[in-house]
């Protein structure tokens, strides 16, 4: 999960799409509302969906494709961060599990193609900042940054929801 090449961040974007469709095909066995249950006070399975598409579009969207307000109003940012102006922040939402795939799918899609035509050049400049409120700040990033910072989070997630599953399986 550390490339350095647009063809190793297209395999390992790959990868983490793979290994969500397990855990994905995990959560399905589940009684849907479970997915909604908070596990020893982390993020319920569903919740930590959300925040992936908040990532997303903060990092991709936001910092990459310069979309000043990126943020779906289901996207979930992280506990701590401080209210921004237009940044959602729903915590009470609890839409069901097709509803945020539909949301997840859609953002996957859109990285899917930004990596697709990805060249080495582009993985070494920095991003024009944002001038508009938001997360990321409104500064200049790496390409490069930006798609580790997704990469990571994915890859890190997942592992969350997965131990968090293997909680709600044993009940």
């Amino acid at each position: 999960m550390r490339p350095t090449t647009p063809d190793g961040f297209r395999e390992a974007h790959a990868i983490t799409e793979r290994l969500w469709a397990d855990t994905l095909t995990r959560a399905r066995r589940l009684d849907p509302a479970l997915l909604h249950t908070s596990v020893e006070g982390e993020w319920s399975f569903i919740d930590t969906l959300r925040h992936m598409v908040f990532v997303t579009d903060c990092w991709v969207r936001r910092a990459i494709q310069r979309q000043p307000a990126p943020w779906h109003p289901l996207a979930l940012p992280w506990e701590q961060m401080p209210d921004i102006p237009g940044v959602p922040r729903d915590r009470t939402a609890q839409p069901p599990l097709e509803t945020v795939l539909a949301l997840r799918e859609d953002r996957a899609a859109g990285v899917r193609s930004l990596l697709a035509g990805l060249t080495a050049e582009q993985l070494d400049i920095d991003t024009p900042a944002v001038e508009a409120p938001g997360w990321p700040p409104p500064k200049s990033f790496p390409v490069r940054k930006c798609l580790l910072v997704l990469l990571n989070e994915e890859w890190h997630h997942r592992l969350y929801a997965e131990r968090d599953l293997a909680i709600l399986e044993a009940g």
